[in-house]
């Protein structure tokens, strides 16, 4: 068993996994952005989300949403459910997911479609729907 496994779900390290795109490293496909946008808001990393979602979707807001939620949540698990496209040479992406959360102590599933594109060369997340 690994010391420090992501909480994305990858069964990798945080150190192998999602902490390179948090420090900057572009990641290779919109699976791998939405995994590590998971674990940016495990660990409250605001200014990561605030980055890696698409410009055409950035609202003057968007930071203090994102802290609101990153401090009413408690994020438990992700599982991936399905991919399409959103790999190393497409320039759009779908993937759907399902993470656990707890909330005032009660437990809860987030179920999302979410859409990626690219901007550059880097992924970003556009926008999704709760399912």
């Amino acid at each position: 068993m690994l010391k420090n496994l992501c909480p994305c779900g990858s069964q990798k390290s945080y150190e192998t996994c999602c902490e390179p795109y948090h420090r900057n490293k572009n990641a290779p496909t919109c699976e791998a952005l939405m995994r590590s946008r998971y674990s940016a808001f495990v660990f409250s990393l605001v200014d990561y989300l605030y980055e890696t979602t698409h410009p055409s979707t950035r609202s003057k807001q968007l930071k203090e949403e994102i802290a609101f939620t990153c401090k009413g949540l408690a994020w438990t698990g992700l599982s991936v459910l399905e991919t399409w496209q959103g790999g190393m040479s497409d320039k759009v992406g779908k993937v759907s997911f399902r993470a656990s959360f707890v909330q005032e102590g009660r437990e809860g599933v987030h179920v999302e479609h979410s859409r990626f594109k690219r901007f550059g060369k880097a992924w970003m997340y556009v926008d999704g729907e709760v399912a």
